[in-house]
């Protein structure tokens, strides 16, 4: 008999944390965002340099890139700053990584020349979906720079194709639901992200991580988190035009 997950914030099994996107946090740097998905709180920073990695020199082409990271305190147990042990995780590049070719997928390089905008997404509390939130916040501050750009005309074309935005979705207890906190993402059978654009995929990460499931349930996941796209961007146009 499976016990029934009660979830945070009383919400529906297709229904999405409370989510803010709070625009230019920072002071400093050229484009920020503080999102917060439920308890999941990240900082968002971008930063324009005017050097691009060596293989783009003479390109004519841009790159983003981006940088993850957990704060020691961002979770029940200390987090120790992987600086300190002189070595990243292989989690932690697989998730900037994915942050990085995320926000790639929308954007035109060659309209940024030969510049690249640097990401930083640090986790200040982490309650399950940190990957995602980092994304979605991500876009935010990544097109607040970009916004800097065209109006010290550095350049003259907006290189946005896009939104991008990413929820995370699981099976619990036999159950599918969206968007996990950390209590259900721990105990999920199936774990999947979703990184989506305005009409298209540009990335799912699925696993069955205590059995096989099958396409219906990812037919499910796929539904709500299509779902869960709109409100989404709508959330992110809603920080951009508050500027």
């Amino acid at each position: 008999m499976h016990i029934p997950f009660k979830r945070s914030f009383n919400r529906k099994n297709d229904e999405l944390r409370p989510i803010t996107l709070l625009p230019n946090f920072y002071p400093y740097g050229d484009g920020s965002c503080l999102v917060k998905f439920g308890n999941t709180q990240v900082i968002c920073a971008a930063t324009i340099d005017e050097k691009v990695p060596p293989f783009l020199k003479h390109t004519r082409t841009g790159w983003i890139t981006a940088e993850y990271g957990m704060l020691p305190c961002s979770s029940a147990e200390r987090i120790d700053r992987e600086s300190a042990k002189g070595k990243q995780s292989g989690r932690t590049v697989e998730i900037q990584r994915l942050i990085g070719r995320s926000l790639r997928s929308v954007v035109n390089l060659s309209s940024l020349g030969e510049r690249q905008i640097k990401i930083d997404c640090d986790v200040i509390q982490a309650d399950g979906g940190t990957r995602t939130a980092s994304i979605t916040g991500a876009y935010v501050a990544m097109v607040l720079a970009c916004r800097k750009l065209l109006k010290q005309q550095i350049i003259n074309i907006n290189p946005i194709k896009g939104h991008a935005v990413a929820i995370s979705c699981g099976l619990v207890n036999n159950v599918p639901m969206l968007d996990l906190d950390y209590n259900e993402d721990s105990n999920a059978e199936v774990d999947s992200n979703f990184i989506m654009s305005d009409d298209n995929i540009i990335e799912i990460q699925a696993c069955g991580e205590k059995h096989p499931f099958s396409e219906e349930t990812f037919s499910i996941l796929l539904e709500y988190a299509k779902k869960a796209k709109i409100e989404l961007i709508n959330k992110q146009d809603e920080a951009l035009k508050i500027l």
